[in-house]
């Protein structure tokens, strides 16, 4: 039995003329009565009378019909979803992104893609740099938002695109006497207590803070350790301390706490899209192409 002579029985059934329906299906008379007739021969049973020349369905042939009709419902939606997976736009989408992508990049770029494929699923984790390494070197993720550390992520069979180049920012509680500066020296900073991300492994935020300190001429006095960038802000608000984080940074209300760049000849920390060279997913094209996600693959 062929989905052919299924359309074929559906269009004679419907027309209840063989004339009729072989004009319908673009076929010639005699070829549309053999489909008919083999099709009975397959299923075993007559699904026509033609008693007195009249063409009607007999009983086996009404309970056929039911079922013939939902079979070429399923194959023509199961050949839709297909078509529609080719083009991305069904499926799953597993996305990794570090802390500081959450202020701007990930709402902007998963927000387009929910609106052009709303029938996606979307699998989000926050996860560091190097989680996000791993996992998609392994084929647990399909791209990642991320900030790109050497060795480079071209060794690791990724392939990275870069979203935007982003500077360390002061953030200082609205009180503080460098807040009415536009531009802040780090050596400014240097008698002041510290909120910073904890020195976890997988993450560089730490590390690099230290290091620009130290070239700045001071270690920094840490005395409270934070894991989100919001918490770190609401430490500053409450007086505690001041911080440094990678721009975008979490919005807040002025009057509590000020972000001010540092005026020290610092280099950006890139905020880059990854994902792996093997990985052919259409969904992941999709998600590629969308608008803001534009930029110079690597």
């Amino acid at each position: 039995m062929e989905l052919y002579q299924l359309r074929s029985f559906v269009a004679v059934a419907d027309e209840m003329h063989v004339g009729r329906a072989a004009a319908r299906l673009h076929q010639a008379q005699p070829t549309l009565s053999r489909q008919i007739a083999a099709l009975e021969r397959d299923v075993g049973v007559e699904l026509f009378s033609r008693a007195r020349r009249r063409l009607t369905l007999t009983s086996a042939g009404e309970v056929f019909l039911a079922s013939a009709r939902e079979i070429l419902r399923r194959t023509d939606v199961a050949a839709q979803d297909a078509r529609r997976a080719a083009r991305g736009e069904v499926g799953t989408l597993r996305v990794g992104f570090v802390q500081s992508a959450t202020f701007e990049v990930f709402p902007r770029l998963v927000g387009q893609f929910r609106k052009a494929c709303p029938d996606v699923r979307l699998e989000a984790r926050f996860m560091t740099t190097l989680q996000q390494v791993s996992a998609l070197r392994a084929g647990h993720l399909d791209v990642g938002i991320l900030r790109p550390q050497q060795p480079s992520t071209a060794q690791t069979g990724l392939r990275t695109r870069v979203l935007s180049r982003d500077r360390l920012m002061a953030v200082l509680p609205a009180a503080h006497p460098m807040a009415s500066h536009e531009h802040v020296p780090l050596s400014a900073l240097a008698e002041d207590d510290f909120i910073l991300y904890p020195n976890e492994k997988g993450a560089t935020g730490h590390e690099l803070i230290l290091e620009h300190c130290r070239s700045a001429g001071f270690s920094p006095r840490i005395i409270q350790e934070a894991a989100d960038a919001q918490t770190i802000v609401a430490l500053v608000a409450a007086n505690l301390g001041v911080s440094l984080l990678l721009s975008p940074t979490p919005p807040t209300d002025p009057g509590l706490v000020v972000y001010r760049s540092i005026s020290d000849e610092l280099p950006t920390w890139d905020l880059a899209l990854a994902w792996s060279s093997g990985n052919s997913s259409a969904v992941l094209d999709r998600f590629l192409a969308v608008p803001g996600a534009e930029g110079e693959d690597r």
